[in-house]
């Protein structure tokens, strides 16, 4: 079994997400690359509600659904997992083979020299340079942002790349940014290995992750899905649950190896 995965599997871990149950009776745009590329006040936007929204980013551990899905793969029942989450909580529960589709949080690039930076050592620059840099009671938004007043926003100072002086970005897909392609011929490659294709906690409304369902669909490979309301793909799947992963795939975990995993 592959499986897919979206912010669903880790709203149960304290992270929101888009578009869940949640979160359809507010909206909320995504940032856009284009913008984060050129508009030096965006830049500025996205850094300061980062630097308050990333401890508590930082802080999330895997939940149940998590740690099924790991010990799926230990026990040999999942051969890959491919998510669009940039949390990295998967890795944290000891999944081994990862694609992570849109990138992670925890790495920053510099879009001038290519240089890498943990972000854990970047809030450091960025608590150095914005101190006393704060706000009580904000609220989470997805994606390790959180939101901010205008005045807070206005005089936060932006850390550039340590080794050029360049502009740094989280080394993720923003909206409107491609996937690179050799993340998705991995992604692909293990779609077709599979038997059955198990998505889960996704809406599937980006084409981002919905192409492999579509993939899986050509090649007649069973697909189920496990999500809290609908999904792009609820007509290409054999089978729909809806329930929360935290619940549902432990069940499926001691179903599937016996009661005393």
């Amino acid at each position: 079994m592959v499986v897919l995965t979206g912010a669903g599997c880790s709203t149960e871990s304290g992270i929101p997400d888009y578009r869940g149950p949640q979160t359809r009776g507010r909206t909320r745009a995504p940032i856009q690359y284009a913008a984060f590329v050129g508009d030096a006040d965006i830049r500025r936007r996205y850094w300061a509600r980062s630097m308050v929204g990333w401890p508590r980013m930082y802080a999330a551990r895997p939940n149940p659904a998590h740690h099924a899905l790991a010990q799926l793969e230990a026990v040999g029942v999942v051969h890959g997992l491919i998510t669009q989450n940039v949390d990295r909580l998967h890795a944290r529960a000891g999944s081994r083979t990862v694609v992570e589709l849109h990138g992670a949080l925890q790495d920053v690039r510099c879009m001038a020299c290519g240089a890498m930076e943990d972000r854990c050592r970047l809030q450091d620059r960025l608590e150095r340079l914005n101190p006393g840099f704060s706000e009580d009671d904000v609220d989470m938004a997805p994606d390790g942002d959180a939101d901010l007043s205008a005045d807070l926003l206005a005089r936060f100072v932006v850390a550039a790349c340590e080794r050029c002086g360049g502009v740094l970005k989280p080394n993720v897909v923003f909206f409107g940014e491609n996937v690179h392609t050799t993340v998705v011929a991995q992604a692909y490659a293990m779609v077709a290995e599979a038997e059955a294709l198990l998505v889960v906690g996704t809406s599937l409304a980006v084409l981002s992750g919905y192409r492999f369902v579509r993939a899986a669909a050509r090649q007649a490979i069973p697909i189920a899905i496990v999500n809290l309301g609908p999904t792009r793909g609820d007509a290409e799947a054999s089978v729909k649950v809806d329930a929360t992963a935290g619940v549902l795939l432990p069940r499926l975990l001691a179903t599937l190896t016996g009661p005393t995993s």
